[in-house]
């Protein structure tokens, strides 16, 4: 048991941290190349959280285990609004901006729809990997242009995904002034890059060996602990802006990221190591990360906040997924 739950644990570890200060080297050695403080915001600040995910599914594929490929991406969505948002909502309600929930809510959905489609007819190639990666370049590129336009109050996701995660931790903040020797951030951003590399090696381990002790399939481990664990980040940053009654941030952090995972994370893991999705994700995972997608977005349009009260459902979703799942 020990030998099973080691590698696991210390791979989420090693993948939290290592995406800490790949993110916090890679906005320094940005900064000093004099780049953009939104650019910096909207890429390497936004993307920060969803590296655990991306090296944890790409790994995983490599290694010929598209179940905890896959089922971590559509297991990571599925959290990030079930659990994520409901233990968010809870602490505060989520306020909505309408700018963030007509456009960046419209693209979740349409990447969620063209996900699950794919998965379910088709295996998911190289092309398809591709396709995605572009759409998210495109995607961002539009986000960035509005921005610098973008009145205060009508912020999208990834604006909103970058504020809250600089919330939590200022010093990864594109304001940052400070003067480091370009050696010291480089160094930070490799570090980071090792640790991130190795923790996904470690995580993908832990998660085989558990469903072959368990007893379960590669699959469920994939949708559930592999997506839990990977997803950590982001909830930090959710329930952080909760605490700080800034909901439009757990808001923008949630819609962005699941953008990010199934744009940029699908579409990487396709691109370096294309698979079918296995049935159960095609068939049931992605039907229900549709549905509760669908949900969370019609929650967001009654009032333009989800309630305490929609937070609670919202959880007991995700203990109602889970038990599902799981074998009696």
């Amino acid at each position: 048991m020990f030998e099973v739950w080691l590698p696991l644990l210390g791979g989420m570890l090693l993948l939290i941290l290592g995406g800490e200060f790949l993110v916090r080297g890679a906005v320094r050695v940005a900064e000093r190349f004099r780049v953009s403080p939104l650019v910096i915001g909207l890429t390497l600040v936004g993307f920060g959280t969803s590296a655990p995910e991306l090296v944890t599914s790409v790994r995983a594929a490599l290694a010929g285990a598209p179940g905890i490929a896959y089922g971590n991406i559509t297991g990571s969505n599925i959290a990030n609004i079930l659990l994520i948002a409901g233990v968010s909502a809870l602490i505060a309600p989520i306020a909505v901006q309408s700018a963030a929930l007509r456009r960046d809510g419209g693209v979740m959905l349409a990447a969620t729809v063209i996900f699950a489609a794919l998965a379910a007819t088709v295996p998911v190639t190289r092309t398809a990997g591709l396709a995605f990666v572009l759409a998210l370049a495109v995607y961002v590129w539009f986000a960035i242009r509005q921005e610098r336009t973008a009145p205060a109050a009508e912020h999208g996701a990834l604006f909103d995904k970058a504020a809250a995660l600089e919330g939590v931790d200022p010093a990864v903040s594109p304001a940052h002034t400070a003067r480091l020797p370009l050696w010291r951030p480089l160094a930070t951003t490799l570090g980071g890059l090792v640790l991130v590399l190795g923790g996904g090696g470690l995580l993908v381990d832990g998660a085989v060996q558990l469903a072959r002790m368990m007893q379960v399939s590669e699959t469920v481990i994939g949708l559930t602990i592999v997506a839990v664990g990977t997803s950590a980040p982001e909830f930090a940053t959710s329930v952080a802006a909760a605490l700080r009654r800034q909901g439009e941030m757990a808001f923008g952090n949630i819609i962005g990221s699941n953008i990010y995972n199934l744009m940029g994370i699908g579409g990487a893991t396709a691109l370096i190591a294309p698979s079918e999705v296995p049935e159960r994700i095609a068939g049931f995972g992605n039907v229900v990360m549709l549905g509760v997608t669908v949900a969370f977005l019609a929650l967001a349009w009654t009032g333009l906040r989800v309630s305490r009260r929609e937070g609670a459902v919202l959880l007991a979703g995700y203990g109602a997924y889970v038990w599902w799942l799981w074998p009696v």
